[in-house]
């Protein structure tokens, strides 16, 4: 009968069998089963002889060793990309540095308030993956389009608000004293991000749909790509030449805007010729705004943005209270907060793409392999954290002595990068958790746990220990190595709530299914 196993699947196979030869006499091989006798299968299983069922399982359960090649090559493609995007930064800053000190230092702080704004609202944009991702899973692709397409009006609000803040910045600028002299320049740069930002955000929307599809490879090779364009105009527009005059440093925001719209104008070719993405119909009329999905946008993605913000900001304000250290304190921070981006671009494309991998399990209604996912990611993450953690702490010194020449510099720099690899072991769990909480709709938790900890115990006990006289801590009075020692230590306890965060979201998911 259809939903039932043959009878050659009992507890003696043989025995039956050949009792079932005799009496039917044209049985002449063990092998051959007669499935007229049948007990009923468990709930969920095809309606197929015992033989085929066993050559072709279903499509879910099988091979679950292929998650972790998935994981890597995913990873591996976005971290490219996002090294790539990490060199437009250090061609910007190489130009300007050219150009003179008053533009490198225009850079500095209107690529500060350009950079706090864009990852916030591009964390917004960000946490849609996980939507995209079970939908994906669950074979729903009409309704991924259409939830695409609703994107657009967070994308067009999300632009709307930045761009505000980007044309009329004198507020901020006066509230973070800077100096007159800069305000001008630093103006007219942010003027011209301001109308670069719509681009950045829909090429962000086009990213995340393409991680959510597990398909990075078109987005990495637009960034790498781009780099070869924006290096030549960065260095053209801002130096000048070819009968161009010099621009400062808002040549490099002109190069930024330009590059940013030839990444759109090849992301939107790319959705209208390439094939994996006419099953979302993604080209269909525009709907009317869809209050439920984009409520659903905003619960998951406004907390998250929130969070990037927090992480952003906890790194800029360390930054303005060493400053007051003098300008050796200033370098030798600035050089570990740079090892500590490029370090932290290894458990972000990990995070992203096992992010992508539960989201998929989850909406395809498989909840154990998702969370074997969780495992597979975090040893990942684990496992490269502390590789990368003990190259730094053993060859600290050789690191410095590449960023400065200058000894004070590097000699202060050295112990700050002792802190940055305990730093990036913490850094690296805690990454992975934030990214795949999302997975499971947790968000205002994980942006609590930030506020409490970065802010509170990494930036308020960094400068209590750096300002204050506290006892046993007054080897690191004003010293930057106060707040990494604290920053360091607020991120390992972020990273174990984090993980006790996942590990029962995991198993509540896995007994919901179950049950």
């Amino acid at each position: 009968k259809p939903g039932q196993l043959p009878i050659g699947s009992a507890v003696t196979p043989g025995a039956r069998l050949r009792r079932h030869c005799a009496e039917n006499r044209r049985c002449h091989s063990p092998l051959r089963t007669q499935p007229t006798r049948t007990f009923p299968l468990p709930k969920g299983l095809p309606a197929q002889p015992l033989n085929q069922r066993m050559t072709t399982p279903h499509p879910h359960l099988t091979d679950q060793s292929a998650d972790l090649p998935s994981i890597a090559r995913h990873a591996a493609t976005v971290l490219a990309g996002q090294l790539a995007v990490m060199a437009f930064g250090v061609t910007d800053t190489l130009v300007a540095g050219r150009d003179g000190e008053a533009s490198l230092a225009a850079l500095s702080v209107g690529s500060a308030i350009f950079i706090s704004i864009y990852v916030g609202l591009m964390g917004v944009l960000q946490a849609l993956m996980p939507v995209w991702a079970q939908q994906r899973g669950a074979g729903d692709l009409q309704g991924m389009g259409f939830s695409v397409r609703q994107s657009l009006y967070l994308c067009m609000g999300a632009s709307a608000l930045g761009m505000a803040v980007l044309l009329f910045p004198a507020p901020l600028l006066r509230w973070t004293e800077i100096p007159p002299a800069l305000r001008a320049e630093v103006e007219q740069y942010l003027a011209v991000l301001a109308f670069a930002l719509p681009a950045a955000l829909l090429f962000r929307v086009y990213s995340t749909l393409n991680q959510a599809l597990g398909k990075p490879q078109l987005v990495t090779w637009l960034q790498v790509a781009s780099l070869f364009i924006k290096v030549p105009l960065s260095i053209w527009f801002t130096l000048g030449g070819a009968g161009l005059p010099a621009q400062g440093v808002v040549g490099c925001a002109w190069a930024t805007l330009l590059v940013n719209y030839t990444m759109l104008a090849l992301a939107v070719w790319l959705l209208r010729t390439q094939s994996i993405y006419p099953p979302l119909q993604l080209w269909r009329p525009l709907e009317r705004p869809h209050a439920p999905t984009l409520s659903g946008f905003l619960q998951l993605g406004v907390p998250a943005g929130l969070a990037i913000m927090v992480e952003v900001t906890s790194f800029t304000l360390m930054a303005l209270f060493i400053a007051r250290q003098g300008t050796t304190a200033a370098a030798a921070h600035q050089i570990a907060a740079n090892m500590a981006a490029l370090l932290y671009m290894v458990p972000l494309s990990l995070a992203i793409a096992t992010s992508a991998r539960v989201s998929y399990w989850l909406g395809a209604g498989q909840a154990l392999r998702a969370r074997r996912v969780v495992y597979i990611g975090f040893r990942l993450a684990a496992l490269t954290g502390i590789a990368l953690a003990a190259i730094l702490f053993i060859a600290n010194q050789e690191v410095a002595s590449v960023y400065s020449d200058s000894p004070a510099v590097a000699g202060v720099a050295s112990g700050l990068l002792l802190w940055v690899a305990a730093y990036h072991l913490a850094d690296a769990s805690q990454t992975l958790c934030v990214f795949v909480l999302r997975s499971y709709r947790i968000t205002v938790a994980p942006l609590v746990v930030y506020c409490v900890l970065l802010w509170g115990l990494g930036l308020g006990g960094g400068y209590l220990v750096a300002y204050s006289d506290t006892g046993i801590w007054s080897s690191m009075a004003a010293s930057p190595a106060a707040f990494w020692a604290c920053s360091a230590l607020a991120l390992l306890v972020t990273a174990a709530a984090f993980m006790v965060m996942l590990a029962k979201a995991a198993a509540r998911s896995t007994h919901h299914a179950s049950a």
